[in-house]
């Protein structure tokens, strides 16, 4: 280039994409999850894009499917942010803890729980947040969602979302929201969620 030679404008995007897990089978299941996604739209430097429909699953234990525990819902959503991994952890689990999550049992049942699926692709094996989520691959609840917000997602080093639901085998059942769930695109369309630096 020469010099003086001014280049196309260029769009400077700061922060990173990330994808968060949601469920919850304990109370008002599909209020609480609402309430997390308002809760992270209203924080600075996050903003929500998109988010998935519901779909209802039977609680998942280390010994394989509690067919007495409560059902799942679950949710997906797709947001942008300026916040590091170890900060947007910190993040979630204050939404968790201000809406009643209590960490007694390993996989017990739960008002919210809200994992770091997704960090802009990166992989990381810090033990405070292993990333991508170490049994994403494999989970139907997790992944079939996640199509709702993204039908190209690749899970970093394990494939195509879109295959890895295929051979996924939990059971997930599309479940009817009341109105008031935000459709996949609800917080980009009203400007809910926009980022603050």
């Amino acid at each position: 280039m020469s010099a003086g030679a001014v280049g196309r404008p260029q769009r400077m995007c700061v922060g990173s994409p990330a994808v968060l897990a949601f469920g919850s089978n304990l109370g008002d299941r599909e209020a609480t999850l609402r309430a997390a996604l308002d809760a992270l739209a209203a924080e600075p430097g996050l903003h929500v894009e998109a988010v998935s429909g519901l779909y209802e699953t039977p609680a998942l234990k280390p010994a394989g499917i509690d067919a007495e525990a409560p059902a799942y819902l679950n949710a997906v959503a797709r947001v942008h942010t300026i916040l590091d991994p170890l900060a947007l952890l910190a993040l979630v689990n204050r939404v968790e803890d201000d809406l009643g999550r209590v960490r007694e049992e390993r996989w017990g049942d739960r008002t919210i729980d809200i994992d770091i699926v997704d960090y802009g692709g990166i992989v990381s094996d810090d033990p405070r947040v292993t990333l991508p989520h170490p049994r994403a691959h494999e989970r139907a609840f997790v992944l079939v969602p996640w199509l709702d917000v993204d039908t190209e997602a690749v899970v970093t080093g394990r494939g195509r979302v879109a295959d890895l639901a295929a051979g996924a085998t939990d059971p997930v059942t599309p479940y009817q929201p009341s109105a008031s769930w935000p459709s996949a695109h609800w917080f980009s369309d009203t400007g809910h969620g926009e980022a603050r630096s």
